[in-house]
C-alpha cells in the first residue's frame, strides 16, 4: 500500500472522483468509504450553504472522506463573441421557451472565498483543487485546518507548479477524463497523452504522490495506471450510470445508448474544454462558441437544465470519459470494488 494510501486511510486505492452538477451526491461519497476508498463532495456549482449542508451530511455518516473546489482560472470571454453565440443558440432554447441573456455575461468565482470560510469552519482531511492553482496564502489556510491538499494538473508543467506551491498530492488527468478538464491553459488544445505515459512522465519530473484520472473505466486500465506509478486512481465516469449517482435519467440513458457514437472534447456548454458524448448541439456549435468560462456556462444552463428535464439529450452536455461504454448499473461500492480486481 502506498504513503498516500496509508494517509488517505484507503485499503482500496480506487478513488470516486469530484463530479460537480450534481452527479455526485453524499450517497456516492459515501459509498466509496464503504468500498474502503474515498469520495468527494463536490463543491462546484453549489452555494456555499448547500456545501456546508454536503459536508454535514458525509461527516455524519463517520466516514472519511474529501472536498473538491473550482479555484479561481477564469477565461474572460470576448463582450462581442458572447452575444454573436447567445443569439445563435437562441434558436435550441427557444424549444423550451428560454431566451438566452445576450447582455452583460456572469463571471464570478463560484464563490471562492466564501467556500474557504466553510472549509475553516468545518475541515475535511482532504481538499482538491481544479482549474486553477490556489495562492500561497489560501493553501495555507487550507493546511492550518489540517487536510491533505491535491491539485489537478493535466502536464508535466503544470505538475512542477503545483509542486512549487506547495500542495501535498497530484491529480493528474489526462484528456481521456470526462467532464472538465482540469487544465491551467483551457484555451490551448489539450495533449491526447495516454495516462500511463502522463503518470510515468509526471513522477519522473515531481517528487509527489499521483491519482490518476482519465479513462480508467475497468480492472486492467486502473491496474496499468498504478503499475506506470500512480499511488491511486480516481474515477468517474464509470459510476455515472451507478445506483448513487445523481445525474439526470436523460444522461443515464445516453450512456448506455449504443446508438453514441463516442465522444468529444468542446467548449461549447461551458466556454471551457470538457469531454462529452457527441450530440447535436457538439456537432453544431462546437466549432462556433467562443471561450469564456464561466460565462457561456451561465449562459447555457437553464437550456440544459430545461433539456434534461424534457428527456432530450442532444441539448444537454452528456459528460463522459473514453471509457463511458463500461459504466454499469449496480451499487457504487460493488463498482469500485471491481475495479481493483487486478490490484
Amino acid at each position: 500500500m502506498s504513503t498516500l494510501a496509508v494517509a488517505l486511510g484507503l485499503s482500496t486505492p480506487v478513488i470516486a472522483a469530484p463530479m460537480a452538477g450534481g452527479a455526485g451526491t453524499p450517497a456516492l461519497v459515501t459509498a466509496a468509504a464503504r468500498a474502503g476508498s474515498l469520495g468527494f463532495v463536490a463543491a462546484g456549482y453549489k452555494t456555499p450553504q448547500a456545501l456546508a449542508d454536503d459536508i454535514d451530511t458525509v461527516a455524519g455518516a463517520s466516514v472519511p472522506f474529501g472536498v473538491n473546489l473550482f479555484a479561481p482560472n477564469p477565461v474572460p470571454v470576448d463582450r462581442a463573441a458572447f452575444r454573436r453565440y447567445a443569439e445563435l443558440i437562441a434558436v435550441e432554447a427557444r424549444r423550451y421557451g428560454i431566451a438566452p441573456d445576450p447582455g452583460a455575461p456572469v463571471e464570478d468565482d463560484d464563490r471562492w472565498h466564501d467556500k474557504l470560510d466553510v472549509l475553516r469552519a468545518a475541515p475535511v482531511p482532504v481538499v482538491s483543487f481544479t482549474f486553477g492553482i490556489p495562492n500561497r496564502d489560501d493553501l495555507a489556510a487550507l493546511r492550518r485546518t489540517g487536510a491533505l491538499l491535491v491539485q489537478t494538473v493535466t502536464t508535466v508543467e503544470e505538475a512542477r507548479a503545483a509542486a512549487e506551491a506547495g500542495v501535498d498530492a497530484l491529480a493528474v488527468q489526462s484528456a481521456a477524463a470526462g467532464g472538465h478538464s482540469g487544465t491551467l491553459t483551457p484555451t490551448r488544445p489539450l495533449a491526447e497523452t495516454p495516462i500511463t505515459d502522463l503518470v510515468a512522465a509526471v513522477r519522473h519530473a515531481v517528487d509527489l504522490p499521483v491519482i490518476a484520472a482519465g479513462g480508467l473505466a475497468t480492472p486492467d486500465g486502473v491496474a496499468a495506471a498504478i503499475r506506470a506509478g500512480a499511488d491511486a486512481v480516481a474515477v468517474g465516469t464509470v459510476l455515472l450510470r451507478s445506483d448513487e449517482a445523481g445525474n439526470s435519467a436523460t444522461h443515464r440513458a445516453a450512456l448506455a445508448d449504443p446508438g453514441r457514437t463516442g465522444t468529444v472534447l468542446t467548449h461549447a456548454f461551458t466556454g471551457r474544454p470538457a469531454r462529452a458524448l457527441r450530440n447535436a448541439f457538439t456537432d453544431r456549435y462546437g466549432g462556433l462558441a467562443p471561450y469564456g468560462y464561466p460565462a457561456l456556462h451561465h449562459l447555457t444552463a437553464a437550456m440544459r437544465r430545461a433539456a434534461a428535464a424534457a428527456g432530450d439529450p442532444e441539448r444537454v452536455h452528456l459528460w463522459a470519459g473514453t471509457g463511458y461504454r463500461h459504466a454499469t448499473e449496480g451499487p457504487a461500492t460493488e463498482i469500485l470494488t471491481r475495479l481493483a480486481a487486478r490490484l
